[in-house]
């Protein structure tokens, strides 16, 4: 089985900056895709950023500016900088991955972790 972890999440006032980590661990062959997804009380899931184990990636427009995603491939972790934070911001964060677990020819498979939550205070 294939866990994900994060952490870094807590409380921020408005143009303050986190850090949030996600490392994966268990039985994990490749992560094509690790990324970081937000939901807000009453809202839905949405994207936050992604990247590939190439280095490729790709950014809300919400947060593009102020949020950098990277990626140890080496440690299967996968970070995102937030800065400039604002209260929108506020949500659970968790991080999702795209992982083959025995090999290339592996169908890849979706895991999420538990959500870390940030509060962005005005």
């Amino acid at each position: 089985q294939v866990h994900l972890v994060e952490s870094g999440g807590g409380l921020v006032q408005a143009g303050g900056s986190l850090r949030l980590s996600c490392a994966a661990s268990g039985n994990i062959f490749s992560i094509v895709t690790m990324g970081w997804y937000r939901q807000a009380p009453g809202k839905q899931r949405e994207l936050v950023a992604t990247a590939t184990s190439g280095g490729s990636t790709n950014y809300a427009d919400s947060v593009k500016g102020r949020c950098t995603i990277s990626r140890d491939n080496a440690k299967n972790t996968v970070y995102l900088q937030m800065n400039s934070l604002k209260p929108e911001d506020t949500a659970v964060y968790y991080c999702k991955a795209d992982i083959r677990q025995v090999s290339f020819i592996s169908p890849l498979r979706q895991y999420w972790g538990q959500g870390t939550q940030v509060t962005v205070s005005s």
